[in-house]
């Protein structure tokens, strides 16, 4: 389990790096995205990941680590959103936005901690391939609790399950950097 914080804070820390350098570049643009838009984000990402896995040909040069990142960033803004709501114009300055980031990631790590004792770490057992499908089908699972208002009758909302396709798109690339080093 200390492996696996230690290569939390690792990943997180490349991503963060990329969301930083999005926000010098851009802002807080992302602050006009509704729900269903970042969701849309992710969506496409995933299934840029599953064409990739399954041709290992891009032809845009689009790389599985970077939509993997992308993904984690994705997240962080839908959880920000889903607390705040969508703006209509850029509404908060970078650093207000850096620190909503790194509250998003306490929280997601808490969790990715509490989840790691009581499935004794099972994501370690699954594929690349599973886990991106995982966060697919979890995208699926969003995109049809917003289509019904947020609403849920025995599931976790929006929220729960973008903590998890955040800790899911992690774990991908803690098994990815592991891979790199066999």
């Amino acid at each position: 389990m200390a492996d696996t914080n230690k290569q939390f804070d690792e990943i997180i820390a490349r991503c963060r790096k990329v969301f930083e350098a999005k926000m010098q570049d851009y802002g807080a643009s992302w602050r006009i995205f509704r729900l269903q838009g970042i969701t849309d984000q992710v969506y496409i990402k995933c299934c840029n990941i599953r064409q990739r896995q399954e041709t290992g040909v891009s032809l845009v040069g689009d790389d599985i680590v970077g939509n993997l990142r992308a993904i984690v960033n994705y997240g962080v803004m839908a959880i920000i959103q889903d607390r705040k709501g969508y703006a209509d114009e850029v509404d908060i300055p970078n650093d207000e936005a850096m620190q909503l980031y790194d509250q998003v990631i306490g929280e997601v790590k808490n969790l990715m901690i509490l989840k790691n004792h009581d499935y004794g770490e099972a994501w370690r057992g699954m594929s690349e391939e599973g886990i991106v499908d995982m966060i697919l089908a979890k995208v699926v699972r969003i995109k049809t609790i917003l289509a019904n208002d947020g609403k849920t009758i025995a599931s976790e909302g929006v929220e729960g399950n973008y903590f998890d396709i955040i800790n899911y798109a992690v774990f991908n690339l803690i098994k990815m950097t592991e891979n790199e080093k066999e």
